[in-house]
């Protein structure tokens, strides 16, 4: 058994168990009893930065149309009032977690809490098509509004399809 720094001798130590930062941040702030079933590492499309669309050779004018397409036609659905229209604006990435409770994002670094709904309200995870490097799905919920994220890992999206439906 290997021996912590500030270990005495004649004391028993053991090493705990290696937790990642994002496992601590899904972790964190989970009511009594509250248990975790999957999380993962997305940025919501309407605050996603960098989509470039090349039109008729113009980088910067493509960036913005890809940009504006992004935000505003393809990042949420369901008008005001709905549970999507729920969220507010955030910047970067977020850490999508679902517990038996709840669906929410919190900080990946921290885990505090940025928005939550209980677990009743989300339908279904829809894989989409992916825009360059990143996958993206969408976030259905009971009232027939959605939200899209992107996220580095297909498999991720296949984890929350498992545990939400889809």
């Amino acid at each position: 058994m290997r021996r912590p720094p500030n270990a005495t001798r004649g004391e028993p130590t053991a090493v705990p168990e290696q937790m990642s930062i994002q496992q601590r941040s899904a972790l964190s702030q989970l009511a009594a009893g509250e248990q975790l079933l999957t999380f993962g590492i997305v940025v919501p499309v309407k605050s996603a930065k960098g989509i470039k669309v090349s039109f008729h050779g113009h980088g910067k004018l493509g960036g913005h149309v890809g940009d504006y397409l992004m935000h505003n036609i393809g990042a949420a659905s369901g008008g005001a009032g709905s549970i999507a229209s729920g969220m507010p604006q955030t910047s970067g990435a977020l850490l999508l977690r679902v517990t038996d409770q709840r669906v929410g994002l919190v900080r990946h670094l921290d885990g505090t809490p940025v928005w939550e709904v209980p677990r009743t309200w989300v339908a279904r995870v829809e894989r989409r098509p992916r825009l360059q490097l990143m996958a993206r799905f969408r976030l259905h919920y009971a009232d027939g509004s959605w939200l899209a994220f992107l996220t580095m890992r297909r498999r991720t999206i296949e984890t929350f399809k498992g545990v939400l439906g889809g």
